[in-house]
């Protein structure tokens, strides 16, 4: 950790708030109105509880500032409560809690990739790829004879993730899933 003025606070970089919290610079907005004082307001998003909160702060007060370690991992299996990750340089296995990667583990299938954040050697955050491939297990059958052009069907991926498809899709097919809002992306041609 380092310590820095508020002023020098930017977008991106992660600082120590209140009751030693972990704080996301999303936005910052430094304001001289005439011959008042500074107003520095700082948009942060709490790393922990996923808060987001708009802080007032003087400009000239220190703030410490927090390095996070960023490291490519890759999922290997579940265990209990816990899913198991290996490093991809290191070779270590960590163990995280399934409050912190639940609803991401429908996205995720043996041998995928992810980054995992730290701070202080605790993973704080599992960032997933962009696209994930899945195979549909399970799905209606395709209606002959329909022609609307947003017609979607419910499916059943590999790894549980229930997504809506186009009517074409068959059981089988492996299809491209968007991880940011869980929409189909399209057909991986084999």
């Amino acid at each position: 950790m380092a310590s820095i003025l508020n002023v020098d606070v930017r977008k991106g970089m992660v600082i120590v708030g209140e009751g030693g919290a972990l704080l996301y610079c999303i936005d910052r907005d430094l304001r001289t109105p005439g011959n008042l004082p500074s107003k520095l307001r700082l948009k942060v998003k709490n790393l922990k509880t996923g808060y987001v909160n708009e802080i007032r702060v003087h400009p000239d007060d220190k703030v410490e500032q927090v390095y996070l370690e960023k490291r490519n991992m890759q999922y290997l299996y579940r265990d209990g409560a816990e899913y198991v990750f290996m490093d991809n340089e290191s070779f270590e296995q960590e163990a995280l809690a399934e409050e912190m990667v639940g609803d991401l583990m429908g996205y995720l299938k043996e041998n995928t990739n992810i980054v995992v954040t730290f701070y202080e050697s605790k993973a704080l955050s599992v960032e997933l790829p962009g696209t994930v491939q899945l195979q549909v297990v399970e799905c209606d059958p395709s209606i002959k004879g329909a022609t609307a052009k947003d017609q979607y069907k419910a499916a059943v991926l590999e790894t549980g993730l229930k997504v809506t498809v186009p009517p074409f899709i068959e059981q089988g097919e492996v299809v491209e899933i968007n991880t940011a809002d869980g929409s189909y992306v399209g057909r991986v041609k084999r």
